[in-house]
C-alpha cells in the first residue's frame, strides 16, 4: 500500500503515531495497541483503527501493533526512505524560524536553499542554509530537480513568487503569505494562515 491510497486526513495524523511511538519508553513491551495509541493521543480509537489499517493492515488480536515494525511503516509512508529537497523564499523572521527547525527531517523534507530579494541578505547563510538572490532560482530548481517549495514573503508578491516557482518546475507549494494563490490543475498548494488560527483559538475563548 503507497501513500497516493491513504486519505488526506489520515496522512495528516501520522506525525502524532509515530511522535508518540518514538517517545515511549525504550525498555516498554514490544507491541502496542490502538486502544493505547488512542488514549495516550486523546484520539477515539475507531479513527485511531481506521488509521493504522490504511498503512498497516489491522492489528493481531490481543496483541495489536509490534511497536518498531509500526514504526518502520509510518516512516515509510511520510518519506523517512527519500528526503525530498525544498527551497524556501522570504529569508525574513518567519522564514528564519522554518529554516531553524530541524524537524522537517524527521518527516521526510529538507530546505535545501533559501532566496530573497533583499541585497543584504542575499550570498549570506542562516542556520547552514545559503540565501541566494531570486535570479537564481529558476537555474537552482531545474538543476537540482526541485519539487517543493516554501513561500514565506508578503501578500503583495507572494502570487508572484508563486509563478516563478512553478515556472521552475516546483508542483508542491506551502504558502504561509496571508492570501489564496492561483496554481493549476496538478499542482499541490497547502495554505497556512497564522493570523486565522489564532484568531480562531481566540474566538474560542471567548465563547
Amino acid at each position: 500500500m503507497n501513500g497516493h491510497s491513504i486519505s488526506k486526513a489520515t496522512l495528516g495524523r501520522l506525525p502524532q503515531y509515530l511522535q508518540y511511538l518514538k517517545r515511549l519508553p525504550q525498555n516498554d513491551c514490544g507491541t502496542i495497541s490502538a486502544t493505547a495509541i488512542a488514549k495516550g493521543l486523546s484520539l477515539g480509537e475507531v479513527q485511531v483503527r481506521k488509521d493504522l489499517a490504511a498503512v498497516s493492515g489491522a492489528g493481531k488480536p490481543r496483541i495489536g501493533y509490534v511497536t518498531g515494525e509500526l514504526i518502520r511503516i509510518l516512516e515509510s509512508h511520510l518519506g523517512h526512505e527519500k528526503i525530498t529537497s525544498a527551497i524556501l523564499v522570504g529569508a525574513g523572521k518567519l522564514g528564519c524560524a522554518l529554516l531553524d527547525y530541524d524537524g522537517f527531517e524527521e518527516y521526510g523534507v529538507k530546505i535545501v536553499a533559501a532566496f530573497d530579494c533583499n541585497e543584504k541578505l542575499v550570498n549570506t547563510a542562516k542556520f547552514n542554509t545559503e540565501i541566494m538572490p531570486m535570479d537564481m532560482l529558476n537555474s537552482f530548481c531545474s538543476e537540482n530537480n526541485i519539487k517543493l517549495g516554501i513561500i514565506t514573503v508578503g501578500e503583495r508578491s507572494a502570487q508572484q513568487v508563486c509563478n516563478q516557482m512553478i515556472s521552475s518546475g516546483i508542483t508542491a507549494i506551502w504558502n504561509f503569505a496571508p492570501c489564496g494563490l492561483k496554481v493549476p490543475d496538478g499542482v499541490l498548494l497547502k495554505q497556512e494562515n497564522l493570523a486565522l488560527s489564532l484568531a480562531y483559538l481566540n474566538n474560542q475563548l471567548c465563547k
